[in-house]
């Protein structure tokens, strides 16, 4: 049997700490350039910054796709199109809001007309005139003018971003070392994470973008989970959402080389460090167990009934029902709504789109820093029990997933994967590694083709 991540992490827990504070983790991304490229469908060439050239007004155009920062895009959270490594912003010249408007890049005023939406369709539109990004008549040429053109449809308006159909991760800054992150938006706007280490760490985050450190959630210790932790303080995959008022989250407990494991619910009025209370163990597993009670998570169906879908390798991903009224198991429902015959699978996350609940989830190996594996796979059902399927028809429990996230460049093993929804949009949120072997912070949004299946942009 292969360890699950369970069986990993504790054994790493050192040298991934060792590794965070020696960084002191300041950089956006591991790779080279700032954002991922903009790739035109219909002439697969990246939009470009003419001539390399960082002089205000300068012209963007079509080029043959080189990887360097003139062709490094990301979309900030309010809306501007950074290039040039967070150095120079699209701009529609002289504020223009009619068809054939220029396209330069300009210093960064947080102007209206510096502001662009990426959408499910690929196109890419200016938000003050509802103009889409446009390849001038079509052309496929090296140096073809972008401009700014009403919408139509057309493959010369249709952008992807990213090498081999996956993009870098977004623009964050800040304390960005995480590892299996979790992500709530408060109600008054901003952001919070947890993720594993010791007492469950935690950040903030006002505008998605910076991050800071806001301590621990238990920083007196958690004596109730060393049972099943050997005594050590680490804990894992937490799962924060915001409910009744108050904040719950799911947390693992289990040590190096086991299947002991158990997850336990803390509740707190406003999710900050020390304010989190004990509200006791929800399920454990044995060594005798042929499943692993770690990364949970919860999600609420339509009918308001409460959910906790979890595990890690063995015999694959579970669920079980909870009480609304108390967050604590309701019933003895157990059903198993993903696996790969004992194989590397784990931190299932469920969320409601549409009319159909997606499954994310982990497979391959996680935590062996630039050697990771893991990548972010998904299927969908139209009840929040399953069956799920992938796009292929295959069942998730016959080892099916449709894979939207793997290692690309200098991103390796992108994994433990959240998705937030938030007023512009749907974002996965993951953590991944550096060439040197440190976890990072990944943010990409997710959109959805016309028949709804979700990819990475």
């Amino acid at each position: 049997m292969f360890p699950a991540k369970s069986t990993i992490r504790l054994g790493r827990a050192a040298l991934l700490v060792a590794a965070l504070a020696a960084a002191l983790i300041t950089a956006p991304t591991a790779s080279a350039v700032i954002g991922s490229p903009l790739v035109g469908a219909g002439s697969g060439r990246c939009l470009d910054v003419a001539g390399n050239n960082t002089a205000l007004g300068t012209e963007v155009s079509i080029w043959d796709c080189n990887g360097q920062a003139n062709q490094g895009w990301h979309f900030t959270s309010s809306g501007e199109l950074r290039t040039f490594d967070d150095t120079r912003c699209l701009d529609a010249y002289g504020h223009g809001t009619t068809a054939g408007t220029r396209l330069v890049i300009w210093s960064c005023t947080g102007a209206a007309n510096q502001k662009f939406r990426l959408n499910g369709d690929g196109s890419v539109t200016a938000t003050n005139s509802g103009l889409c990004l446009d390849v001038l008549n079509h052309g496929t040429a090296n140096g073809t003018r972008v401009i700014l053109w009403t919408c139509t449809g057309t493959p010369n308006q249709k952008w992807s971003t990213g090498s081999a159909g996956y993009p870098n991760p977004g623009y964050v800054t800040g304390d960005v070392g995480v590892h299996d992150p979790t992500v709530v938006k408060r109600p008054t706007g901003d952001y919070l994470v947890a993720h594993t280490g010791d007492n469950i760490a935690l950040k903030t985050s006002a505008d998605r973008t910076t991050f800071r450190n806001a301590g621990q959630a238990f920083p007196g210790g958690a004596s109730w989970t060393t049972t099943y932790t050997n005594g050590g303080r680490n804990l894992w995959a937490p799962d924060i959402s915001y409910h009744n008022g108050q904040y719950y989250m799911y947390y693992s407990a289990s040590s190096f080389g086991s299947n002991r494991s158990a997850i336990f619910l803390a509740t707190s009025p406003s999710g900050n460090s020390g304010t989190w209370t004990h509200r006791g163990l929800v399920i454990e597993s044995r060594t005798s167990d042929n499943w692993n009670a770690i990364d949970g998570n919860l999600i609420v169906d339509d009918q308001g009934r409460w959910w906790l879908n979890f595990g890690s390798f063995w015999s694959g991903i579970k669920m079980i029902e909870l009480n609304p009224s108390t967050g604590m198991r309701l019933n003895n429902t157990f059903l198993s709504i993903a696996g790969r015959g004992g194989g590397d699978i784990e931190a299932p996350f469920i969320f409601k789109r549409g009319s159909y609940y997606y499954q994310y989830v982990s497979f391959d190996r996680c935590c062996q820093g630039a050697s990771s594996t893991y990548r972010v796979m998904v299927g969908r059902s139209t009840s929040v029990t399953g069956p799920y399927y992938d796009r292929n028809g295959v069942n998730m429990n016959s080892g099916g997933g449709t894979q939207i996230l793997a290692s690309h460049g200098s991103i390796h093993g992108p994994g433990h994967q959240a998705v937030l929804a938030d007023t512009d949009g749907d974002f996965l949120v993951y953590h991944y590694y550096a060439d040197n072997g440190v976890s990072l912070l990944g943010i990409n949004r997710l959109v959805y083709d016309s028949a709804g299946w979700p990819s990475v942009q």
